[in-house]
């Protein structure tokens, strides 16, 4: 069975249509405000969220994350939290947030004296090239803060 295409003519009308509404779509996408503010102001509000207005220090995480992740689905990365692990010095709670998903909460792993370390691996699915950041809480009340940027080549969220 052969099947019969006919051609009709477009009119001039209707490509000044379709190259408008072409435009205005680029345009559109250009014009926008960048969704870096957006993601930001999402990673700090979750972060307020998990550990209220306390201040955040520097040090005692470290973070094993490749540089560059082939594919976002399925991203390698693990933590440790530097602490002797005792009744009066120990990690409560360790939160991993990434500022590029679309909820930048990923994961929270607590912990007790009795947990020995604060360490954990896991795998994380990433939208697109951003920041990793784990948040420890002390049991003393403390909170420490680490971030590591994570270039992904094709995004794992849809």
């Amino acid at each position: 069975m052969v099947k019969i295409i006919e051609m009709t003519s477009v009119s001039r009308r209707e490509v000044v249509k379709l190259g408008g509404a072409g435009a205005l779509a680029l345009l559109s996408t250009t014009l926008l405000p960048s969704s870096a503010q957006a993601d930001a102001n999402r990673l700090t509000e979750a972060i307020k969220n998990l550990i209220g207005d306390k201040p955040t220090k520097n040090g005692k995480i470290k973070i094993a994350l490749p540089q560059i992740a082939e594919n976002g689905k399925s991203v390698p990365m693990g933590f440790e939290v530097e602490s002797p692990m005792t009744d009066e010095n120990y990690v409560k709670s360790v939160h991993v947030l990434a500022d590029g998903n679309p909820r930048p909460d990923v994961a929270s792993f607590h912990f007790t004296p009795l947990s020995g370390r604060a360490k954990a691996n896991t795998r994380l699915r990433l939208a697109k090239t951003q920041n990793i950041v784990a948040v420890a809480e002390m049991n003393d009340g403390s909170v420490y803060m680490a971030k590591s940027p994570v270039t992904v080549t094709i995004g794992g969220c849809t």
